[in-house]
């Protein structure tokens, strides 16, 4: 019998990947995207369900499955703050999180950042890091932890920051000491994240650049 896939970020560079990779997957039965808003997706295996992520708690026996791929995330000049960007970055995925390991979602994959780390100066770092290490702690069977550099493909939103980055970046990553900070594709982190959704395992598992190019 095949699993049951939930997917947050669904409509992400990444998340939309992801769904797309899970529905022709053969161990996949069903995938459950939540959005914050309704998606048509073609595919009979998937099912979208709106929801407010700010009140998951009043849905959350939707987040019930196999597994939880946790795709959310934007930037500081979407959300308007540092502040605002963590609501959407932690606070959401955390409660996500919470709520799937509560009904007893078995293993959790999680798209974070190269360089996260709870103990960062910088904003964003120390929140993905923070993440990581609450997500740890809540009693998953398999936690799996993608760390991508810059994330490069196509989004509803244009980030002339991103779209600089990714036409720069691959010349100067060239040098030496710079190939770990080469951006990306979404899709090439779906991937990864797909087929390790595939394996067996347990524990935590942290997957940096090179291991998710692979």
């Amino acid at each position: 019998m095949g699993k049951v896939a939930i997917v947050i970020g669904a409509t992400g560079v990444v998340g939309r990947e992801v769904v797309n990779l899970l529905a022709e997957a053969e161990h996949i039965d069903r995938v459950h995207a939540l959005t914050r808003r309704a998606i048509d997706y073609s595919n009979a295996k998937v099912e979208n369900h709106v929801v407010d992520f700010a009140r998951l708690q009043e849905q959350k026996d939707l987040l019930q499955g196999d597994l939880l791929f946790s795709c959310l995330g934007t930037t500081k000049k979407q959300a308007g703050s540092i502040e605002a960007q963590r609501v959407v970055d932690y606070d959401y995925q955390w409660q996500a999180a919470q709520l799937a390991a509560a009904n007893g979602v078995k293993h959790y994959l999680l798209v974070s950042s190269s360089g996260a780390n709870s103990g960062s100066k910088s904003a964003y770092m120390k929140m993905k890091g923070e993440l990581e290490s609450a997500v740890v702690q809540l009693g998953f069977e398999r936690v799996s932890i993608f760390q991508p550099s810059l994330l490069v493909g196509e989004r509803e939103d244009i980030r002339i920051g991103e779209k600089i980055g990714s036409s720069l970046l691959p010349a100067l990553c060239k040098l030496p000491g710079l190939s770990k900070y080469r951006p990306i594709k979404g899709a090439q982190v779906a991937a990864k994240m797909v087929r390790v959704s595939n394996t067996d395992g347990a524990g935590v598992s942290r997957y940096v650049l090179d291991e998710i190019f692979i």
